[in-house]
């Protein structure tokens, strides 16, 4: 050991002593002559690295003397690469080839912002970052050390990650893959299961906080996200890579790329396999992903690319959020806010327990999806929550430069859908947990008792009592999207497009598992439907059966300006949504008497044209070589999602509806060392959001007790999200680096709500109507921790490894609640809930990764080994958590033993090993 000691500090001496030196140069466009600014600089297998300025320079100082690999990269130009010998000081000048047209279109389809160019807030995490930190998590998490962005994996099945930025849901902000967004037509939500393997195949992701850049007319409230998949290379190459993993992970993943082929076509493609039990109880995965990519050069002045992307997977799901004593009792305990009389009824599961998932024995039959049949993943237990799906997206990409002033980008795509989640139907029977001796512990948790409700339906003369269902989101979307640039001087360019979209869903269940019966009677109301329809087998349809369809139109004109130091842009943009809705299950007419006209054919509800809009700009003002400020402000008019409209249950069409707003207000300020040393950059927004709306079927108390079941849609929700983000990297030697961020966030709730509230009779008719009122003045805005910050150090003590610990630290972290438990009576001022939603404990968080490129070649073959250790220290922490649970609530008054929580995932490793050609 003395002698292993002895050797590699002399090698490190040797390696400190060996001539340093400075490598410095000019990046320019090799066509124009025109300095690239912002272009990343990175000595190969270190972390010396550096951008060029506004001149196109870079200096990379300190430099330790020997060979490297310089690599130079820039959107929209072919990757730059140079060997140099550094024994001194180097000067290189570089010229980069534009890579066609599909750089530039990419950029503008996309609308990537530039440094120092754009006025918006935005993180830039490249491949390099996406390989160093994401491992086996689906890939919102990568973005865990941008500011004011907050993800989770939520109950730990593989793809039901979740992602809020600035207090926004998934809901209320874009995600695009190669420019098309993927937010779902309907709801705006965003399934991570559906685009797993996509980190594999992405070559950067661009988080644009705010308003952002984007002209087209999508969710870009709380911001944008970007992710460009990896284009079609110029040189030709392929990579495998094998991972390993806690809980029996497995994960194999092939790439390749022809380069390019006759100075025409050149392709690339990824295939992943990835399969595991899952740490938490039941979450298991057999998932597959694919990524196809294809450009084909047609003139200089034409080029088509072609990308195919999809995920077919199934795995387990662990929906069901519990009381904190159910996960750990001795943290629950430990809580100031947790009452003890509470932890006598709560039963201590542990930490991966997961109520959707029980043992079943003896029962071996498959389950049905439509009419066809698949064995269950195991034998010896049954999910109650299971999700499988497969969406593939299809882009087809025409860019044509029309004249040397004007170029045309054009996306036309489809995306697909296929599949749905399981659940339970009917009756089912509980079990609860019992100790050692057999003695039942308190009443909560419960699981599903399978062998007892088995028995039960096959004992029963009229079917099964309780089942599984399917409930189906079968879809498809086509869109087109189509930008045309002029650029009317060197100073003044305008950019004018068209946004097209349509979509058809079909929503049903449907009987996945009779659970030991023959047949299940389904007593829902179906107009079309005789006493024999009622008894459905395997892959019948159930419960409901309608499709809405979604058709949007939008177009948007915009100018942009840069001359010296400014640069600005402004843009407006008009959009139009209609909704239709056909429910096979409810008759379209009824008779005098309240009965259904079968004749008359499903019940079918078609909106007018809502129309929506925003308007927003901005400006960038470079004050020297190392600083520059920006601002930007922006006003939506967003048009209410699906079930904001229509009721798709029964068909109730909402004609009084308003659109929300939102203003918004950001500046910022940022600073780049020429010398690579520092850099970081600070701001700030002030966004407000008007009349949200939302709908819920409500239990309504009157004044004399009586209890009406009310369809209630809740207008005027006003909040405001506004805070302070700061990110900064810092350099202080050639072997370390340091990058952090701060986020500060105030969200509340600026006003109290009032609503509408219908009362139905069993024909549908609205009986009554009226006025409800919610008390929402100063509560926080919950689901996402209010301040936030993270520090990565990386360290390279030896060329080719990389070593990396991020900490994570959240605190002021509101449970997320629901604006309908706040319902007050005027004149009840002292019996009005003000109280704010639970705050979850502070939490930190640690994660290590590192790779090691060997320094080895064997016959062109390049090896590297990387790992990925999440929550090393296994600290134990809340991450989500629901304010006065309807289901696990002790006494409803907003403390710590009315959360429903999920804890953090504990410690969780993988490794591998990546090889390239």
């Amino acid at each position: 050991m003395r002698t292993l000691v002895t050797m590699a500090l002399t090698l490190l001496l040797a390696g400190s002593m060996a001539i340093a030196g400075t490598v410095k140069g000019i990046i320019k466009d090799g066509s124009t002559g025109d300095p690239l600014i912002g272009a990343n600089v990175l000595l190969d297998g270190t972390i010396i690295g550096s951008t060029t300025d506004a001149d196109g320079f870079f200096m990379l100082k300190d430099v330790p003397g020997g060979s490297y690999t310089l690599v130079v990269s820039y959107l929209g130009y072919a990757e730059y690469q140079t060997d140099i010998r550094v024994d001194g000081d180097v000067s290189v000048d570089i010229s980069m080839d534009a890579v066609s047209l599909v750089g530039r279109a990419v950029e503008v389809i996309t609308n990537r912002a530039r440094e120092r160019e754009t006025p918006v807030a935005f993180t830039d995490v490249p491949k390099e970052q996406i390989q160093a930190r994401l491992g086996s998590q689906d890939i919102p998490m990568v973005l865990n050390t941008t500011p004011s962005v907050y993800a989770t994996m939520q109950g730990g099945g593989s793809g039901d990650a979740r992602i809020n930025v600035r207090g926004f849901d998934q809901r209320n902000f874009a995600i695009m893959i190669n420019g098309v967004p993927v937010n779902d037509m309907e709801n705006g939500w965003v399934y991570w299961s559906n685009w797993d393997g996509v980190g594999d195949a992405t070559s950067s992701i661009q988080m644009q906080r705010g308003l952002s850049a984007v002209n087209l007319a999508v969710a870009s409230i709380g911001g944008t996200m970007n992710i460009l998949t990896d284009p079609t290379a110029t040189k030709p190459g392929v990579m495998v890579k094998q991972e390993i993993g806690n809980d029996a992970f497995l994960k194999s993943t092939a790439s390749f790329g022809t380069g390019l082929l006759g100075g025409k076509l050149a392709m690339n493609g990824t295939v992943v396999r990835k399969t595991g039990d899952g740490i938490i109880d039941g979450t298991w995965t057999d998932a597959w992903a694919y990524y196809f990519g294809a450009s084909y050069n047609l003139n200089k002045n034409n080029r088509l690319e072609a990308y195919a992307i999809g995920a077919p997977q199934r795995h387990g799901q662990n929906l069901f959020r519990q009381n904190i004593a159910v996960y750990d009792a001795e943290f629950a305990k430990d809580l100031k806010d947790y009452d003890q009389e509470a932890l006598t009824i709560y039963n201590q599961a542990g930490l991966k327990f997961n109520q959707n998932v029980a043992p079943v024995t003896n029962y071996n039959a498959q389950q049905a999806v439509e009419d066809k049949l698949v064995d269950r993943h195991d034998a010896s237990f049954l999910n109650e929550r299971e999700n499988f799906y497969h969406k593939p997206q299809v882009n087809l990409n025409w860019y044509s430069k029309l004249t040397e002033s004007l170029n045309l980008f054009s996306v036309a795509y489809y995306s697909g859908g296929y599949g749905g989640g399981t659940g339970t139907q009917g009756s089912l029977l509980r079990q609860n947990f019992f100790d050692d001796g057999g003695n039942p512990f308190g009443e909560l948790p419960w699981s599903w008792d399978w062998d007892a409700t088995i028995a039960r339906n096959q004992a029963n003369a009229d079917g099964s009592r309780g089942i599984l269902r399917n409930s189906r989101n079968n879809q498809y979307t086509y869109g087109l999207i189509s930008k045309a640039e002029y650029k009317a001087n060197d100073n003044v360019k305008y950019v004018v497009g068209v946004d097209w979209r349509t979509a058809e869903i079909e929503h049903y269940r449907e009987v996945r598992d009779l659970l030991g019966g023959e047949y299940y009677r389904d007593f829902t109301q179906n107009d079309f439907w005789s006493d024999e329809d009622r008894k459905r087998g395997l892959g019948d349809r159930i419960a409901y059966d309608f499709t809405n369809t979604v058709d949007w139109v939008g177009g948007f004109g915009q100018v942009e300006y840069s001359k010296d130091k400014v640069s600005a842009y402004g843009m407006f943009g008009y959009s139009g949504i209609k909704y239709g809705h056909e429910n096979f299950f409810l008759a379209n007419e009824q008779d005098e008497n309240g009965d259904p006209i079968v004749s008359s054919g499903p019940l079918t509800r078609e909106t007018d044209w809502i129309a929506g809009y925003q308007a927003k700009g901005g400006a960038n003002f470079r004050i020297n070589e190392d600083m520059n400020v920006f601002f930007n402000v922006g006003y939506v008019s967003k048009v209410p999602i699906f079930d904001e409209v229509i009721n798709d249950v029964d068909g109730t069409e909402r004609g009084d509806f308003n659109n929300e707003h939102f203003t918004s207000y950001e500046m910022g300020w940022a600073f780049s060392d020429p010398e690579g040393l520092l850099a970081m950059n600070i701001s700030g927004y002030y966004t407000q959001w008007s009349n949200r709306a939302n709908r819920r079927n409500l239990t309504f108390r009157e004044a004399d007790g009586t209890e009406l079941d009310v369809l209630v849609f809740l207008d005027g929700i006003d909040a405001l999200h506004s805070g302070i983000e700061m990110e900064a990297a810092l350099k202080p030697h050639k072997m370390l680096r340091f990058d952090g961020m701060v986020s500060w966030a105030l969200w509340k709730h600026t006003s109290d709500a009032g609503g509408e509230f219908r009362l139905y009779g069993e024909d549908s008719d609205v009986l009554t109507t009226g006025t409800l009122n919610f008390a929402l003045k100063d509560l926080r805005v919950g689901d996402a921790p209010q301040f936030q910050t993270a520090l990565t150090m990386t360290v390279t003590p030896m060329r080719g490894l990389n070593l990396q610990a991020t900490g994570r630290y959240y605190g002021r972290h509101y449970a997320g609640w629901n604006p309908f438990d706040r319902v007050y009576q005027p004149g009840t001022d002292d019996l009005v809930d003000r109280t704010q939603s639970w705050q979850a404990p502070n939490y930190g968080v640690l994660d290590l990764h590192g790779y090691y490129t060997l320094p080895i070649d064997v016959a062109g073959l390049k090896f590297r080994l990387f790992g990925h250790v999440f929550n090393a220290l296994d600290g134990l922490y809340i991450q989500d958590a629901t304010d006065n649970s309807a289901f696990n609530a002790w006494d409803r008054d907003h403390d710590a033993d009315d959360a429903e929580v999920y804890f953090g995932l504990p410690r969780t490793f993988n490794f591998g090993l990546q090889i390239n050609l």
